[in-house]
């Protein structure tokens, strides 16, 4: 089974449209037969996305270092959560076992993801497709930084064409062709 890992945030916003693209997501991987790998948390749009394609009788493999095991935030009523040393290890396995990665609404975690994600593809390290979805016009400024990066000379054109972005998932998921 082809799955997408996704990086989102442990909380859930300001804005409901994060929740429902969260939902909306794990709707479209369960009707496309993708299984999701993703952080292992039950808060914020981890946890709803999580929460949808169980529900909807999905597969999704949570990854979680122990430390934050010990503060009872993981989710256990998924397919699969498996516990790891520590951050290093989690994006490891998170990338060993996906074909392609989204970015959802997030913060720090969420964008260092994203970046290192990206940075790997830039290197050659994998050649899995990765985008984000823009709910609510979330990463806009994201966006304008990196075209910005792009015209400044720090991105190269073919670099930035390594990230897609939608407003909607099964838009992005189409541009994707898993």
């Amino acid at each position: 089974m082809a799955r997408v890992c996704v990086f989102c945030g442990s909380s859930t916003g300001v804005n409901e449209r994060y929740v429902d693209a969260a939902r909306e997501l794990g709707s479209a991987l369960v009707h496309r037969g993708l299984g999701l790998v993703y952080g292992g948390v039950m808060t914020g749009l981890m946890g709803a996305i999580a929460t949808t394609v169980m529900a909807e009788g999905g597969e999704v493999i949570g990854i979680i270092p122990k430390d934050m095991l010990s503060r009872e935030i993981a989710k256990r009523d998924i397919t699969d959560l498996r516990v790891v040393e520590s951050m290093h290890q989690r994006k490891q396995m998170m990338s060993e076992l996906s074909d392609a990665f989204v970015a959802l609404p997030g913060g720090m975690g969420t964008f260092e993801e994203l970046c290192e994600i990206l940075t790997w593809a830039q290197l050659g390290i994998h050649d899995k497709p990765v985008g984000l979805i823009n709910a609510a016009g979330y990463y806009e400024p994201l966006l304008a930084l990196f075209d910005h990066a792009v015209t400044e000379g720090f991105i190269a054109p073919s670099h930035r064409m390594l990230l897609k972005s939608a407003a909607a998932p099964d838009e992005l998921l189409d541009d994707f062709d898993l």
